[in-house]
């Protein structure tokens, strides 16, 4: 049983919040690259309650400031980009990527003020298509060798989306592995040859049957779930008969992302990352095993949904998540259409702003749940003590962090637990660029 107490503490995250203390420990995206293309290539973001500026300058250096101007905080995502930095318009005080005031032109030109004043600034990277920043203390920790980071940007997609809800009940959706079984039935199946850029449309690797059709006649899964060194995995199985058995390998990379399959090819990269209390955006990074990404379709696709510029879905609480009762009776379990979502949104968001995780009675297939609960709370009560939690990660470290392996898959009912990394094991031998799986 959640307390109250336990669910502010992991769902709060702001600066001065135990949650947030321990999600400033890790990179966080903040955007896509996408965003700052165009000719004025500066943003305004907010993540974890801390408005933001985010700007690339004329030599295409990435820089992440505080919002307000530290002079009389006017706003600085309406700066000018110019002469090495970001001009605030109010007085023309100029801050380059690193926070220094480099000119306050209305001072006396013998003045020093100029070189007491810093802007918040913070460290930001680039990872095939997502800005991902450090808003904690001190040095920020390495990347680890992700399949997301390492591939080529050819075989690399990444999108985002946004959702009203905590992030923590987001995030909670991607690794809850027996929902999709309900939330995403269709009862009828597509070919898996019109499926690609479509979750659960493609078939199992070693098999021709569609992933709907698995998720809709076995709905009763076992899972298991173990400890590994980027956080949980998770491995779900659906008994066919007595030689077969469909299996469903995810991760859950601590603190705030997960790894699952897309198609025998492709995985799915997942952060949900806090805007603030009571909303969030996802960020996907998809990664292809085999050919190159067709990035045209994916995004066209997806725009399909999301509208520009702050990817916020078309359908959403004020028109029902396009919720229709023929439909449900019919055709899908949701009555909600066939992009998925659309489904884990209305999970999410009709939970509130922030679940309630007080009135709760979780079940056995609920354990995924329960073991990262455990582990975030620990994690914070390590932060809280000054300790180094999961996946706070050094150079050497972060090189020995590879893969995670992800997959659907057909393999034998006895002998699945050597199976699945044979297949893993094969799809990176493939891949030039595949590094094997921790």
């Amino acid at each position: 049983m959640i307390s109250r107490e336990e669910n502010a503490r992991m769902t709060l995250t702001g600066a001065a919040m135990p949650a947030g203390k321990l999600m400033r420990l890790y990179w966080q995206p903040v955007a896509l690259a996408d965003e700052l293309a165009g000719p004025r290539p500066v943003k305004a973001v907010r993540l974890m309650d801390q408005d933001l500026v985010l700007f690339r300058d004329e030599a295409g250096r990435l820089g992440l400031l505080d919002r307000d101007c530290p002079h009389r905080g006017a706003d600085l995502a309406y700066g000018r980009r110019e002469h090495g930095g970001l001009r605030c318009p109010f007085h023309g005080w100029l801050f380059d990527v690193e926070g220094k005031c480099l000119q306050m032109p209305a001072e006396p030109p013998d003045s020093r003020y100029c070189e007491r004043i810093r802007q918040g600034a913070y460290p930001v990277r680039e990872r095939n298509g997502v800005i991902f920043a450090y808003l904690g203390a001190g040095a920020p920790p390495a990347f680890p060798d992700f399949d997301c980071f390492i591939a080529p940007a050819s075989h690399c997609f990444a999108f985002k989306g946004h959702m009203e809800c905590n992030w923590l009940q987001a995030l909670e959706v991607g690794i809850d592995p027996a929902h999709a079984s309900f939330l995403h039935r269709f009862e009828e199946d597509e070919s898996t040859e019109t499926g690609y850029g479509r979750q659960f449309r493609a078939a199992s690797i070693d098999s021709n049957i569609p992933m709907t059709t698995l998720l809709r006649e076995y709905p009763r899964p076992k899972i298991d779930v173990e400890p590994a060194p980027f956080g949980l995995r998770l491995l779900t199985r659906r008994l066919l008969n007595e030689r077969q058995t469909h299996l469903r390998v995810t991760n859950l990379l601590f603190p705030n992302a997960f790894v699952i399959p897309m198609s025998a090819e492709m995985t799915i990269t997942q952060w949900h990352v806090p805007v603030d209390d009571g909303s969030n955006y996802w960020y996907a990074m998809f990664t292809s095993f085999g050919q190159p990404v067709d990035k045209d379709e994916m995004r066209r696709q997806r725009l399909e949904l999301y509208e520009l510029p702050d990817y916020k879905p078309r359908l959403n609480r004020a028109n029902h998540w396009g919720y229709d009762s023929e439909e449900q009776r019919t055709r899908t379990f949701t009555g909600m259409g066939f992009d998925i979502n659309v489904h884990d949104q209305w999970a999410c968001e009709s939970q509130g702003a922030i679940a309630d995780r007080t009135r709760e009675h979780l079940g056995t297939s609920d354990k995924a749940i329960i073991a990262y609960r455990r582990l975030l709370l620990r994690s914070i009560a390590q932060a809280e003590a000054g300790e180094t939690p999961l996946m706070v990660l050094d150079a050497a470290a972060a090189s020995g962090i590879t893969g995670p392996a992800a997959m659907d898959a057909i393999g034998p009912t006895e002998g699945w637990e050597a199976y699945w990394p044979e297949v893993d094991r094969k799809r990176r031998s493939n891949a030039s660029w595949a590094k094997s799986a921790a």
